[in-house]
């Protein structure tokens, strides 16, 4: 029987009031609710009435996901309901089958998937993978894996203040490879903050600041757990029976990120670090020896050996994902209030990108996009080049996230259904080119906790975002395909 519990204290008037929309946000609902009517209201030359369903619930979450009326992820979940009622076999407004017998019928029935199938992103593979990524970086925050890491590897570097800066930077993007970027800029800012006061106020601040959340968006790139984007890349190939295993992304993603962290590093150096400058960085590491903090150390370590080592052992990265989920709650050393502590409005939105991806190529919708642009003409390189920059372009002013749902499912649509475009090489340069937008505090959070420091001027970070991603696209465009095709992987 459930037992009463005392009511707590009154909440403040208006406390869980929503906050009254700017005037971009109504734009964007007003925007959003014309470009949703307008497919199902007047016919689209060549596009079935599926596909017109189906573009009108496109148009609205790229509406959505760069004004922002509501939240990223309620949008998310917005576009796998509407999805439902519009697309999905038994929709309240999906189109009624045809008769049997006629010719139209049985292609309508392929492309009418069931309501599971889209449902169905919530538990992808890539969010379980995404989960126990999660569940890695909470625990190395609740037991200080975290900030002793980053005391032990700091201890090499010396009192330069170029020197300590390289040294933060690598472990920032170490730590995020494996731990959400925003995370890891907070626990990094947690050691760099009481350092900057040592320095003069200036160029010095600025740019040791401007380097954590530099190196966490990159770092990110380099496994498949690192940022949203890499996930959404991954569980769109899935979509299509393209696997990527997590090994095969950092051979193809961790030299690049090394290269634009060594040209991040360099460029902060001439531009904001004096050669004279010094830090002094004092880190003593307290390691957690409880029981639960050394099983935690054990199983983090499996699961990371096991994800480097899928091609030995053969079992997936999203299985072994699983297991530190599994084995930290069986074993007691996470609980309920862990489970919640985790970034679910992240996996959700990861989850809206997927289902997107899964109505659009299931509605001949991607069909229809790329008869009407002449892609063909624009050759391989030029596509590939195209989307790219579209990517890095959009990621600097809205979400990463958003932007990887809205253009790798077009994106991979496009390279399946063109020949001569090798659909990974698509997908994983359009997820990546989404992560190099960081010229701004609103691109990603990281920038933003950094600017929050008050160390740091909006035009210092576009010129460090607007040099280092431009030339980081640029690399990752017009190089890195011919690389991985060079050695196999695409």
């Amino acid at each position: 029987m459930p037992t009463r519990t005392s009511p707590g204290p009154p909440h403040p008037q208006g406390a869980h009031r929503p906050a009254p929309l700017g005037t971009k946000e109504k734009i964007g609902l007003i925007l959003g609710a014309i470009a949703f009517a307008f497919p199902l209201l007047v016919d689209i030359p060549n596009l079935e009435p599926l596909g017109e369903r189906m573009l009108a619930i496109f148009l609205l979450a790229i509406i959505f996901w760069i004004t922002e009326p509501i939240p990223l992820t309620a949008t998310a979940v917005l576009v796998i309901m509407l999805e439902v009622l519009f697309v999905a076999k038994g929709g309240v407004f999906a189109p009624a089958l045809p008769d049997p017998a006629s010719a139209d019928a049985g292609a309508l029935a392929d492309q009418l998937l069931p309501a599971s199938a889209y449902f169905a992103a919530l538990a992808n593979p890539v969010i379980i993978l995404f989960l126990g990524g999660f569940m890695i970086a909470h625990g190395a925050e609740k037991y200080g894996l975290d900030r002793n890491l980053a005391s032990v590897m700091l201890k090499p570097f010396s009192d330069s203040a170029r020197a300590t800066t390289a040294g933060l930077m690598l472990i920032t993007a170490i730590l995020s490879m494996f731990m959400s970027n925003t995370a890891t800029t907070a626990t990094m800012f947690a050691v760099v903050v009481p350092i900057l006061k040592a320095l003069p106020k200036g160029k010095a601040r600025a740019g040791v600041a401007l380097s954590i959340p530099l190196a966490a968006n990159v770092g990110g790139i380099g496994t498949p757990v690192g940022t949203p984007p890499n996930a959404i890349a991954i569980g769109a190939l899935a979509e299509r029976g393209i696997t990527i295993s997590f090994v095969d992304w950092m051979i193809m993603a961790v030299p690049f990120m090394l290269i634009i962290l060594l040209f991040s590093w360099l460029f902060l150096s001439l531009v904001f670090l004096p050669k004279d400058a010094r830090i002094h960085v004092e880190m003593t590491s307290n390691w957690d020896r409880t029981t639960n903090a050394r099983i935690f150390y054990i199983i983090a370590g499996i699961t990371i050996l096991a994800w480097m080592t899928e091609p030995l052992h053969g079992i997936s990265s999203n299985t072994v994902g699983f297991f530190p989920v599994v084995a930290l709650l069986c074993l007691k050393v996470m609980g309920g209030a862990d489970i919640k502590a985790l970034d679910w409005p992240v996996l959700w939105l990861v989850s809206g990108g997927i289902a997107l991806g899964t109505g659009v190529g299931a509605t001949g919708l991607d069909a229809w996009l790329v008869g009407s642009v002449p892609w063909e003409s624009l050759g391989g390189v030029w596509i590939v080049a195209l989307l790219g920059l579209i990517g890095f372009g959009m990621a600097n002013v809205i979400s990463h996230s958003a932007a990887a749902n809205l253009l790798v499912p077009l994106a991979v649509s496009l390279a399946v259904s063109l020949d001569g475009v090798d659909t990974l090489t698509v997908s994983v340069v359009v997820a990546i080119a989404c992560s190099l937008g960081m010229s701004m505090p609103i691109s990603t959070p990281p920038n933003a906790i950094a600017y929050s420091t008050g160390e740091i001027k909006i035009s210092q970070m576009a010129l460090l975002g607007m040099v280092v991603g431009t030339a980081a696209t640029a690399v990752l465009i017009f190089a890195l395909p011919s690389l991985w095709s060079a050695i196999g992987l695409a």
